[in-house]
Parts: C-alpha cells; sequence; structure tokens
C-alpha cells in the first residue's frame, strides 16, 4: 500500500485536497493569462488596432501593427516569390521508383554501408518532423506580415511530406519501423543532435515570450539562427551526403533521388530563413552575442562530429567520418557570412564540391521507369 507521502502533497487516493484544488485553479490561472497575453498581441497586430487603410512602410516580420490577414502591399515581394517558386517545385515520394533501392539493400550494401543508410534515415525521420514544428508552432505565430507567413505554410507541408519520403523508404525497404524510428531515443549519437534542437525549439515557443523584450528578442533570434544556418542550412545539407555518395556509385538510386528533391526544398527553406535573419537583425536592430554564436557553433559541430565518428564509423568507399566533418565545417563557415558573421571555422575545405549540384541538377527521366519529374526552379538560388 503506497503511503500518502508518496503521491506527494495534495495528491490521495481517491480524493482531492484543498491544496490540490488550488493548484489546479492556479494552473488554470497562469494559463487563462497566457492565452489572454496571446490574444491581446494578435488583437494589436491585427485590423482593430489600425482601421485605416495598411501603409506598407508599417509592415515588420516581427513586431509589426498592420492587419495580419490582409496580403497586399507586399513589403516582403521576395517572400511572396519564394511561395511561387515552392509551389513549382512540387513532387511526392511516390514519384520516385525505389524497385532498385529494394535489390541494392538485400543484395549489394555491405554490412557498414546498410549501417549508414539505417541511421541516416534514423535521424532525418525525427529532424523533420522537429523543423515542421519550429515553423509551425514557434516562428509562424510570431510573423507579422502575412506574405512570410504563406511561404511559411508551404515550409511546413513540404517538411511533412520529407517525413512521408523517409516513411516511403523504410516501408519499401520493409525495415523494422519501430527499430529505426527509436534509434533517436537509444542512439547517443543521433539523440545529441535531436536535445540539441529541442532545447533551441522550447526556448523558441515560452508561452509567456515578449519580443518586444530585448533579452526574449535575442533569445527567438538565436533559436531562428539555429534552425536556419545550423539545423537546416548544415546539419540537414551536409547529412544527406552519406547516401549521396552511395547514390554516385549507383547505390540506392531511389533514395538518393528522393533526397535531392528533399534537398532542394531545404536550399529554399535555409535561403529564407537566413534573409528572414538578416531583415529582423536590421528592423529590430539587433547585435549577435559572439559569446552566444561561437557556442552554438562549438556545440553544433562537436555533436555534428559524434554523429559523424557513429554512422561513418567503418569508412564506406569514398566517404568517411572525417570526409563528412569537414564539410560540415565549410558549409558552416558560408551560413555564417550569409548573416554578417565571422567564419567559425576559417580555412575548412569544401571536401564535396558535387554536393551543391544535388540541389541545381535538372534531371531526365526515362519515360518508361518512372513519371517525368522535373524543378522548374531552385537552380537560380545563390549561395
Amino acid at each position: 500500500m503506497y503511503s500518502r507521502a508518496f503521491f506527494g502533497r495534495g495528491y490521495q487516493t481517491g480524493s482531492t485536497t484543498d491544496s490540490g484544488r488550488l493548484g489546479i485553479r492556479e494552473i488554470r490561472g497562469r494559463t487563462n493569462a497566457r492565452l489572454g497575453r496571446r490574444t491581446k498581441n494578435r488583437i494589436q497586430s491585427g485590423s482593430s488596432r489600425r482601421p485605416g487603410p495598411v501603409n506598407v512602410d508599417d509592415k515588420r516580420v516581427i513586431n509589426g501593427e498592420t492587419d495580419i490577414n490582409q496580403l497586399a502591399p507586399f513589403k516582403y515581394p521576395w517572400a511572396w516569390e519564394y511561395f511561387m517558386n515552392a509551389n513549382k517545385n512540387h513532387w511526392t515520394p511516390l514519384d520516385v521508383n525505389m524497385a532498385q533501392d529494394v535489390h541494392d539493400y538485400h543484395h549489394r550494401l555491405t554490412a557498414p554501408e546498410k549501417h549508414v543508410y539505417e541511421n541516416v534515415l534514423a535521424y532525418l525521420t525525427t529532424s523533420d518532423i522537429l523543423a515542421m514544428r519550429n515553423i509551425g508552432l514557434a516562428v509562424m505565430e510570431k510573423m507579422s506580415a502575412p506574405e512570410l507567413q504563406i511561404y511559411q505554410a508551404r515550409q511546413v507541408y513540404e517538411e511533412a511530406m520529407h517525413t512521408w519520403a523517409y516513411q516511403h523508404c523504410i516501408e519499401t525497404l520493409n525495415l523494422d519501423q519501430s527499430e529505426i524510428y527509436n534509434r533517436y531515443r537509444v542512439v547517443p549519437a543521433i539523440n545529441g543532435k535531436i536535445q540539441i534542437a529541442n532545447r533551441r525549439l522550447d526556448a523558441a515557443m515560452r508561452p509567456d515570450m515578449n519580443l518586444r523584450n530585448k533579452d526574449d528578442l535575442q533569445e527567438f533570434i538565436m533559436s531562428y539562427l539555429f534552425f536556419a544556418a545550423v539545423f537546416e542550412g548544415t546539419w540537414f545539407y551536409n547529412g544527406f551526403s552519406p547516401i549521396f555518395a552511395l547514390q554516385r556509385r549507383g547505390l540506392m538510386r531511389g533514395t538518393g533521388e528522393q533526397l535531392q528533391y528533399i534537398l532542394r526544398d531545404e536550399a529554399m527553406h535555409f535561403s529564407f530563413g537566413l534573409k528572414v535573419v538578416n531583415q529582423i537583425v536590421e528592423e529590430e536592430n539587433i547585435t549577435f552575442d559572439p559569446k552566444a554564436v561561437r557556442e552554438m557553433w562549438d556545440e553544433s559541430e562537436a555533436a555534428e562530429k559524434a554523429y559523424a565518428n557513429y554512422i561513418l564509423r567503418d569508412p564506406i568507399l569514398g566517404y568517411s567520418a572525417d570526409y563528412h566533418s569537414e564539410q560540415f565545417r565549410f558549409v558552416a563557415n558560408r551560413r555564417a557570412r550569409t548573416v554578417g558573421l565571422e567564419e567559425p571555422f576559417p580555412g575548412a575545405k569544401n571536401v564535396s564540391p558535387w554536393l551543391d549540384e544535388q540541389a541545381t541538377l535538372r534531371k531526365e527521366k526515362n519515360f518508361f521507369e518512372t513519371r517525368v519529374i522535373e524543378y522548374q526552379t531552385g537552380a537560380q538560388l545563390e549561395w
């Protein structure tokens, strides 16, 4: 029989104490207060605050006071262009022929290559859901210009579709879904990256965050920078490379093609994200804390190195852990330059010059093998 002390103050079997009821009322009160603050903020950035016509000069990425429901006049026409281009890039996982992958996985891949393939999928299945939640739950509600939100809505859909692509690969190869999906919880090298991202996401999702407060604004912009520059811009961008290395040798070509389509979406995601970061920095007169930025890069590099050492504990032909880690550092330097920051890893070498081609290559398909799928845009992105 458990003692009353086991259940803690205010909890008993079969009854509710006064202190328990007070605790519930207190929780409800705090929740209602938070909802009230959110409602007030939304009302203030809507048409009830400014009943007259929308002045484009009053629009802002965050902390704007114009009607969030009125799309035009545009202040950020580039955001609308991202949305239009993203719709030209439409595809689904079912458009890709996976027949050869089934044969390759069961008859051609070595044990180290299977280890790489499975663990890349194990990491990505969780990561794209995290990316979806970041944009959909932590970022979109803070945007005060609808042209930004509309592209981000498309981005949320694309992250969900990417998760579908990984699931399609797992199902097609008849892998143990429960085992693959749970690796991020039981493999420290995968879990380490997920925990870093979760911490950044939790910081941006604080219900009491006020972006007119200097400290909260700094926390939000660091979270946004992390997801744009590190999570999608570097971890994702570099993270497909081990499977691309197989694809370049004629192995797992269907999965490689799925990841090419995903990479082209992701290239637009982080490009948009870094542009938004620059816009917020300009409009809100933000100066990044050099120590916080340095810690972000160092922590991200350490996690990526641990991950590379795990998935590539036995190098595969044409690809190794050192190769993967060096490319991470090179790509990180490019992302830092895009937002006006110092290169975190001076002198890093571009050991995968073919990686950019995966995001810009125009595809020619055999009509009798699969549907004709060709991106209309995306190759025009400048790094």
